[in-house]
């Protein structure tokens, strides 16, 4: 279903395969601990584990599996390397149910094991019948959980490691929550103008046009069928959010809020920080830097318009996640 519902909480809770969490539940009867996972974003979040493998039934240790792909157009199997036995229709029809349980859950997001027949995102191995792998392939419990939910923040382990993919992530982890704070219970069109209110320059900073679209779906919202609404408004915001924000679009926002004081300052004051907006933008100092001194102005000035605003603190300062050049 594309649209958002879930429960109302002031947790977030992320899915992950259980190996990341340093669980022994991998063919080898060994683990993949993430230790970023767990000893950082775990103080944040509350991880929800599991291992598609051992939900349906599989041992630990146990053979490995691959895809495979016995000709081309045909069906993708789930072979055990040893026995030849195919898994893939209990790992699919486990898969679909896991997946319908996924809003009852409140999840904000899910990250999966890389190259894993069954929760790899991306380029997972499928090998045809003469043995030889093609990297194109989606795990498959990955693929009902990214098709059933295309709203739902996912990422790879592996991808995380890269700070830009990193953040991107995360940021859409917490603003999936807030939507489903927004659209979880009872709401009306005055609680979607202020959400979008303080959206506005996240959105900025991803996808300026899809400030302006969702802006005019706020406008027709009182004439729009009320499912449409919730279809379509997180729809757009989510995809909007996908699109990394680049240097240019942050530099474009940041000199936007410092609009927003820029008489109120001394010309020192406002020299310093405009060039260490360029600075950011250049590449010569992190994101943070630019960002703490609007914030410390958006404080000390009482601009309650920008205080509110998501951008400032999209998800929790203790991420560092605006820290790298």
């Amino acid at each position: 279903m594309i649209g958002i519902r879930g429960h109302r909480s002031s947790e977030i809770s992320i899915g992950i395969s259980s190996c990341l969490l340093g669980e022994e539940v991998r063919y080898d009867g060994g683990h993949k601990h993430d230790r970023f996972l767990t000893g950082t974003v775990g103080r944040l979040v509350t991880f929800v584990p599991l291992c598609p493998e051992v939900e349906i039934g599989m041992s630990t240790p146990r053979e490995s599996i691959r895809l495979e792909r016995k000709e081309k157009g045909g069906p993708i199997l789930l072979l055990g390397d040893k026995s030849g036995t195919d898994y893939a229709e209990r790992m699919r029809s486990w898969s679909r149910d896991a997946a319908d349980q996924i809003p009852d859950m409140g999840l904000s997001g899910y990250i999966l094991k890389k190259n894993s027949p069954s929760c790899g995102m991306e380029r997972v191995k499928i090998y045809d019948h003469n043995g030889v792998p093609s990297p194109n392939g989606r795990g498959l419990f990955a693929e009902e959980l990214m098709e059933r939910h295309p709203l739902l923040p996912v990422e790879e382990e592996g991808r995380l490691h890269d700070p830009g993919l990193r953040e991107n992530f995360f940021e859409r982890v917490f603003a999936y929550r807030r939507l489903l704070d927004l659209f979880g219970e009872d709401w009306d069109t005055g609680d979607l103008v202020a959400f979008h209110t303080r959206e506005k320059f996240l959105l900025l900073a991803h996808e300026p046009e899809a400030y302006e679209e969702l802006g005019r779906m706020v406008a027709e919202a009182k004439q729009m069928p009320w499912e449409e609404l919730v279809r379509a408004y997180p729809e757009r915001f989510m995809t909007a959010l996908k699109r990394q924000a680049s240097p240019g679009r942050h530099r474009n926002v940041l000199e936007h809020m410092a609009g927003f004081f820029k008489e109120e300052l001394a010309a020192a004051e406002k020299q310093e920080l405009l060039q260490t907006i360029r600075d950011y933008s250049e590449g010569l100092v992190p994101l943070v830097v630019p960002l703490t001194l609007v914030k410390h102005y958006v404080r000390t000035l009482e601009v309650d318009y920008l205080a509110d605003q998501s951008y400032l603190q999209p998800h929790p300062k203790e991420l560092m996640l605006r820290n790298h050049v």
